[in-house]
């Protein structure tokens, strides 16, 4: 049976697409102002700065990221993947050796 004692808020989600495959600037002028209207969701810490990891997800044509690469001087294989990854920064430099192995 139902009980009311077991409502609880859950997190916001929005979802923004363009399904025909073309870029879009509207899709994620979208996206970004539904993301910045999640945050009474519970998407901020109580510090007022920082969250919970709250985002959007973009895809990043394999053209665009090979150019990146090059300019950065990375030689990048047929097959690749690419992504973000958040490094303590107490950690220093360490961190960022162990990721590039």
């Amino acid at each position: 049976m139902y009980d009311p004692s077991f409502e609880h808020d859950s997190c916001g989600f929005g979802l923004v697409s363009q399904v025909d495959g073309r870029a879009s600037a509207w899709v994620v002028d979208t996206a970004f102002s539904a993301l910045a209207k999640l945050s009474h969701r519970g998407g901020v810490n109580a510090d007022g700065i920082s969250g919970d990891g709250c985002g959007v997800l973009l895809h990043r044509p394999q053209p665009w990221l090979r150019a990146l690469a090059k300019e950065a001087g990375i030689a990048l294989g047929e097959r690749f993947a690419a992504g973000v990854v958040f490094l303590d920064p107490a950690g220093g430099d360490a961190a960022a050796v162990q990721l590039e192995r």
